[in-house]
């Protein structure tokens, strides 16, 4: 896949007086040029905790206090810089509710939320996958799980907006690009899911009947919310426009919905039911929880 890729971005047409831009240009878009600065920095310092709770297993004395302060610490820092250390990402001079750093974090924190909620059931029902952790619950998913996706996405989006944004910034706009852009977000797609999937693989207390089918066939199915996401996010205050907040929001829920719609779809294919159950299985059976706890209701 990623030589066919490398191979259609070769013949394709490029800009004769491209940019060849990574980040935001630091003229028309500082706000978010500077805010994806400091969600990639911020980026190594969560991957390099969780690469010590998981790899140090760290894990194995957490109860629920110790995940959801684990969690809610993490995503802190990016939920509360807009509103306590503004200058980080130059919105010191910018009302609350037009700054990038605000409109990035509602638009994730709103589909990582509708993820959580729903689509995890989608993973429960089609992937037969499970957490086993102790934890406080939300429509059956662990509490501390909706805000490390926000973390999680933040990274994966931005990482996704530097991709398309060389993209545009270096071909020529036309038919070859378009195909190129389809191909470069599926790709970037299965790779961000499939990675998550092999690198949280250490973390015992989430599982799937068939791991190897996970990696394959539910990379996939996960990255349908990339397939969708990348390109959506992308387009918030992008090339020095401005979208309101209302708009975000808007935006973002269709994003959600289009996944959801995508998720059942597959669903139905494999003519499989929906089931929701509020709580997870390891409430009712404590011999389902992770060890050392084992035998006590998640």
């Amino acid at each position: 896949m990623t030589v066919g890729l490398a191979g259609l971005g070769l013949i394709c047409p490029g800009l004769e007086n491209g940019k060849r831009n990574w980040l935001p240009d630091a003229t028309t878009s500082p706000q978010k040029r500077k805010w994806e600065l400091f969600s990639l920095q911020y980026g190594c310092f969560w991957i390099l905790c969780f690469g010590i709770i998981i790899g140090g297993e760290l894990f194995v004395w957490f109860d629920d206090v110790h995940y959801m302060v684990v969690c809610v610490g993490l995503a802190s820092p990016l939920l509360l810089q807009p509103f306590l250390f503004p200058s980080i990402t130059n919105d010191s001079d910018v009302v609350w509710y037009e700054r990038y750093s605000v409109k990035a974090n509602t638009w994730i924190a709103i589909f990582s939320f509708i993820g959580n909620y729903w689509y995890t059931h989608y993973f429960y029902t089609v992937l037969q996958s499970y957490y086993t952790m102790p934890s406080w619950d939300l429509n059956g998913v662990p509490i501390p799980l909706y805000f490390a996706t926000h973390f999680y996405f933040s990274f994966y989006h931005v990482l996704a907006n530097l991709a398309l944004r060389k993209t545009f910034s270096t071909l020529a706009p036309g038919t070859m690009r378009n195909v190129f852009v389809v191909a470069l977000v599926i790709e970037i797609s299965y790779i961000t899911a499939f990675m998550e999937s092999l690198t949280i693989s250490g973390f015992p207390c989430y599982g799937f009947s068939d791991r190897f089918l996970a990696y394959t066939l539910g990379s996939a199915f996960y990255g349908l919310y990339f397939v969708v996401s990348f390109p959506m996010f992308l387009r918030v205050d992008e090339n020095g426009t401005r979208m309101s907040l209302f708009t975000v929001v808007v935006e973002a829920l269709a994003s959600g919905m289009a996944v959801l719609i995508l998720l059942d779809a597959v669903r139905v294919a494999l003519g499989q039911d929906l089931v929701l159950k509020l709580d997870r299985p390891c409430k009712s059976d404590p011999a389902l929880t992770c060890e050392p706890f084992t035998y006590k209701t998640c």
